[in-house]
C-alpha cells in the first residue's frame, strides 16, 4: 500500500527559528531553568527533537533541564521512566541536558469542581515548562482532540496522579470533556508555556512540526489531528477472518497495539472501533524490546505466543491497565508454545472453512502496514485498490521451532 511520502527532511531549518521565537515571547532568559517534558511515545528522530529545544534554551542563556512526562509508564517508578527515555535514546549525553526523573506532583487545582488536577513538581520548580510530543489519534475515543497536547498537560505532566485521575473521571465527564476541562486549569495554574507538536506521515517520519503557545492549544491541536488522521496507515481490507500482529508495545501505540488498525478496543467507553476493521481471530506473536516488558493490549487478542507470555512484565502491564481504566487489555489470552501454533489455532477456530477461503492478514506492528501480508483469497480485493502494489504469490513457512518464515 503506496502512502504520500512527504516528510521534514531539515529538522531543525523547521523548528530552530520557531522555538527561538517562542523561548523570546515565554519572556525565558538568563540564568533560569526550564522543564522540558519528554514522553515515552516513539516519534521519528527524538533525540535530535529534544536536543534541538535544549540547544535553543541554552542560546538564550537557560538551563533546560528533561524530565520523562509519561503517567505511569515504565512502571509509574522515577527509574522506570528514566530507562524509557533511555531506550529512546533520550539521554543527557544524547540531548545535551540532564534528565531528572521524580514521580512527585503537585496538586493545582479542579476540574468540573471535583476532578483533581495534577502537574509535575519538578517542573513546577523550575521557571517554565515546556513538552515535545506527537499528536495522533486516540485509542479509545473520536474528537477534536484526541492523544497529543492536552493529554501530554494532563497525563504525561500528570504524573501517575495526573493520569489515574484523567482516566478516573474521564469514565465520569468523558474523556474528550475532561482533558479539555483539565488542560485548562494546567495553562492557567502552571508555568507551561508551549509545545513542540509533531505529526508523522504514514511511514513514521515527521511530517509537521509545530511549535504551539499555551494559549493558542485549543485552537491548533484540532488542526494538527486533522492532518494526522489524513496521513494515518490503516489496512485497506475489513471484515477480516485472521489478523496475526508480529510485535506489540507501547512505543507503537499506547494501546500495544492501535484500535484504529486492529477495530479491537474493549474499553468501558468504546467496545470496538470496527469503522475501521473487524477480525474474528486476533494473534499476537511477539513484544517489542522497547515495551519493557509492558504488554498492555495482550488482552484484545485471542492467542499469544509463550514468547509474549515470558517476556510480560506483569506488574507494568497492571499498572498501565489499572491506572488507564483499560483492564480487558491486560487480560492474558489462550497461550500457544509457538507461532506456529498460534496461527493455526486462529484458523481451527473458526469452523470448518477451508483455509483457501479464510481471509487473513499479518503485519509487522499496527504502527507499520503499509506493507503486509495476506492470503490469496484477498487478491482480487485489492488488485482493485488504488495505490496498491502487489507480489507474485508466496508461501508463509515454519521453522523447527515453530517460528513463522516467508520463502518464495
Amino acid at each position: 500500500m503506496e502512502y504520500p511520502r512527504s516528510h521534514i527532511e531539515n529538522l531543525e531549518a523547521a523548528l530552530v527559528p520557531c522555538i527561538d521565537q517562542a523561548i523570546a515571547a515565554s519572556n525565558i532568559h538568563q540564568g533560569q531553568r526550564v522543564a522540558v517534558g519528554v514522553g515515552s511515545r516513539g516519534i521519528d528522530r527524538l533525540p535530535q527533537i529534544v536536543r534541538i529545544v535544549c540547544s535553543a534554551i541554552l542560546r538564550a542563556g537557560a538551563r533546560p533541564v528533561i524530565i520523562p512526562a509519561m503517567g505511569s509508564h515504565g512502571g509509574a517508578t522515577a527509574e522506570g521512566q528514566t530507562a524509557v527515555l533511555s531506550s529512546l535514546g533520550v539521554t543527557e549525553a544524547a540531548c545535551g541536558a540532564p534528565i531528572l526523573s521524580s514521580m512527585a506532583t503537585v496538586p493545582i487545582g479542579t476540574a468540573f469542581s471535583d476532578a483533581p488536577v495534577f502537574f509535575s513538581g519538578d517542573a513546577l520548580a523550575m521557571d517554565h515548562s515546556i513538552f515535545i510530543n506527537r499528536i495522533k489519534p486516540h485509542t479509545k475515543f473520536k474528537a477534536p482532540v484526541e492523544s497529543g497536547l492536552l493529554k501530554m498537560l494532563c497525563v504525561g505532566m500528570g504524573k501517575h496522579h495526573g493520569a489515574l485521575a484523567y482516566h478516573k473521571y474521564a469514565l465520569k465527564y468523558g474523556y474528550h470533556e475532561i482533558q479539555k476541562a483539565m488542560g485548562r486549569v494546567a495553562i492557567k495554574k502552571t508555568n507551561f508555556r508551549f509545545a513542540v507538536g509533531i505529526v508523522e506521515n504514514a511511514y513514521d517520519k515527521t511530517l509537521a512540526a509545530e511549535v504551539v503557545p499555551a494559549n493558542q492549544i485549543f485552537e491548533k491541536e484540532p488542526l494538527l489531528l486533522k492532518q494526522a488522521k489524513e496521513n494515518l496507515s490503516i489496512l485497506p481490507v475489513r471484515n477480516l477472518d485472521v489478523l496475526v500482529i508480529r510485535r506489540i508495545g507501547k512505543e507503537i501505540s499506547g494501546a500495544g497495539m492501535d484500535p484504529n488498525v486492529t477495530g479491537r478496543a474493549f474499553d468501558l467507553k468504546e467496545s470496538d472501533f470496527s469503522e475501521n476493521m473487524s477480525a474474528t481471530r486476533v494473534a499476537i506473536l511477539g513484544l517489542s524490546e522497547k515495551s519493557g516488558g509492558n504488554a498492555i493490549g495482550l488482552g484484545n487478542a485471542d492467542f499469544i505466543t509463550e514468547t509474549v507470555f515470558e517476556n510480560m512484565d506483569y506488574e507494568k502491564t497492571i499498572m498501565n491497565a489499572l491506572t488507564s481504566t483499560s483492564l480487558h487489555k491486560a487480560f492474558i489470552p489462550i497461550r500457544m508454545p509457538t507461532e506456529q501454533k498460534a496461527i493455526q489455532a486462529c484458523f481451527t477456530t473458526l469452523g470448518p472453512r477451508p483455509p483457501e477461503t479464510v481471509r487473513s492478514v499479518i503485519i509487522e506492528d499496527t504502527l507499520h502496514v503499509s506493507d503486509f501480508f495476506a492470503s490469496i483469497v484477498l487478491r482480487p480485493e485489492l488488485e482493485n485498490l488504488p495505490r496498491v502494489e502487489l507480489s507474485e504469490p508466496f508461501s508463509l513457512d515454519f521453522d523447527d521451532g515453530g517460528k513463522l518464515f516467508f520463502h518464495k
